[in-house]
């Protein structure tokens, strides 16, 4: 079977998540992950203090060993935005290596945060097109678009979603559309794939579980209010009723959305709405929380998000409620700086 040499993925970032891990498993098929993917990020492309996309190229040129092939995953490369800086890239591609996929991920830099993410090189495009590789733009459209790109995703839910839950996830998802791809990755992670989950089961990570809603949560976090953050985490997973991970999902949509703001200049809430594809207030909110944490503090807030995720998926020995609450206490005390 014939594969895709290189693949560049871009977009919304939530989808671009996605994106990548479906491009992944696809691309690994039955190779051992363990020996045939490499990743590489915005670190691994730093040589002497300066940035260069050599080490790419390097993993990329690389023979797999004891396996069949490879899969590099390069993720910021949108921090290489000049058509100078990926020449050796373009090179690559003229004759890349048959045993390797390279899937390369166009996304801002975290260390320091880019502030604006620059198109594609044209030249890379073509180079890509040229080689046989994909470009992928991750993006829910618009109007009734973005409303069928939503069915669509509750149609091919790992859970089996009764109508009265899919009403309820179309209804509450709101604007904000990406959101519900990791409310069903969430589900599917707590439930198990193919098991039925009626409205129930769903409303509690939909924000209604123990009264509190999401932006309670974040407004307690965001004011640097440790003990009343803690007070709302636990009525949200009240007595066990949510689950962990689905606080997650819900924090990481609050500071991915800080983090699409950061740099991109805009200073009204009517932009960042437009920006977001949300509604205004809750934009206005985030534009000013996004001012008062600075760049600095939301790249650190993404990489405590990180960490949770890890911990919850068995990284750790701690349990879940206890991951959440140094999580939580932790987003709350960098508002306190």
């Amino acid at each position: 079977m014939s594969r895709s040499p290189v693949m560049l993925i871009s977009g919304d970032e939530a989808l671009v998540a996605e994106a990548l891990r479906q491009a992944v498993n696809e691309a690994l098929g039955d190779e051992d992950r363990a020996f045939a993917l490499e990743e590489l990020s915005e670190e691994s492309y730093r040589i002497h203090g300066e940035l260069d996309l050599a080490p790419l190229v390097d993993a990329a040129q690389t023979p797999p060993m004891l396996t069949g092939m490879r899969v590099v995953v390069a993720r910021n490369v949108g921090r290489f935005g000049r058509a100078d800086e990926v020449e050796g890239l373009i090179r690559y591609l003229e004759a890349p290596l048959d045993t390797t996929t390279l899937i390369l991920v166009w996304e801002k830099g975290v260390n320091p945060v880019q502030q604006r993410l620059a198109a594609v090189p044209k030249t890379l495009t073509e180079a890509i097109a040229a080689a046989g590789g994909e470009v992928l733009k991750c993006s829910v459209g618009r109007g009734r678009d973005a409303d069928q790109w939503v069915a669509d995703q509750i149609a091919h839910a790992e859970v089996d979603l009764d109508g009265r839950a899919k009403a309820m996830i179309i209804e509450r998802i709101g604007e904000d559309r990406t959101r519900v791809i990791g409310l069903l990755a969430t589900l599917a992670g707590v439930f198990g794939s193919g098991h039925e989950v009626g409205a129930a089961d769903v409303a509690p990570y939909l924000g209604d579980a123990g009264g509190v809603t999401p932006w309670d949560l974040t407004d307690a976090i965001d004011s640097g209010d440790i003990p009343a953050a803690i007070s709302r985490l636990h009525r949200t997973m009240g007595a066990g009723e949510r689950h962990p991970l689905g606080v997650l999902a819900a924090l990481h949509g609050h500071y991915a959305r800080l983090l699409r703001l950061d740099g991109a200049g805009l200073t009204d809430e009517k932009s960042a709405a437009a920006a977001l594809g949300i509604k205004p207030y809750p934009a206005k909110k985030a534009l000013a929380t996004g001012r008062r944490l600075g760049s600095d503090r939301i790249a650190k807030a993404i990489r405590l998000l990180g960490d949770a995720d890890l911990d919850l998926r068995g990284r750790s020995a701690w349990p879940p409620e206890l991951v959440a609450e140094v999580l939580v206490a932790r987003l709350a005390s960098l508002s306190r700086r």
